[in-house]
């Protein structure tokens, strides 16, 4: 971590602060504070939008079956595919389906280009509904901005950690 982790229990002074803190603990229940939140309750105000505004909080930063919005049945096979077809490719549809096809390419986009092609979107927005594709960006925004968050202060001592890189090997 690139900077020191707040004690826990932090010792704050101003009331607001510690009805942010308590707030964190309320949303952790018996598993207390995690290091994203002794990194986050450096700045309550901060750490109380976080929680406000995001609406999963991973470290993620593609969509795979665990924590896909709209969970359907994945088999092992697809879950593998997922975890490492190449990013900027097409993906294969004879093994995801074109609905979790058009996810993974528009969840790539979103995380490697931030701009999505309009063949990318078009082919998300054949399978879901207005509400359902806010919900889909939203989700993948929040697993970026955590991922960059996270590694950006090396929140849990990780990046030294291997892990996937681009064309799905480590």
């Amino acid at each position: 971590m690139r900077l020191p982790y707040i004690p826990d229990p932090p010792n704050f002074t101003n009331e607001d602060d510690k009805a942010v803190e308590q707030r964190v603990r309320k949303r952790r229940g018996e598993k207390g504070l995690i290091a994203l939140d002794r990194t986050l309750l450096h700045a309550p105000p901060v750490a109380d939008g976080w929680y406000i505004s995001m609406p999963l909080s991973s470290s993620s930063s593609r969509l795979t079956p665990s924590n896909n919005p709209h969970p359907t049945e994945i088999s092992p096979t697809q879950t593998q595919t997922v975890l490492t077809h190449p990013p900027r490719t097409p993906p294969p549809t004879s093994v995801l389906g074109a609905k979790l096809s058009a996810v993974l390419a528009y969840t790539d986009a979103m995380t490697l280009d931030v701009t999505v092609p309009d063949e990318v979107f078009a082919a998300l927005r054949e399978h879901f509904s207005e509400k359902e594709v806010v919900e889909i960006t939203a989700t993948v925004a929040a697993y970026n901005c955590v991922s960059r968050f996270l590694v950006a202060l090396d929140v849990g001592e990780r990046n030294a950690q291997g892990g996937p890189v681009e064309g799905g090997r480590e």
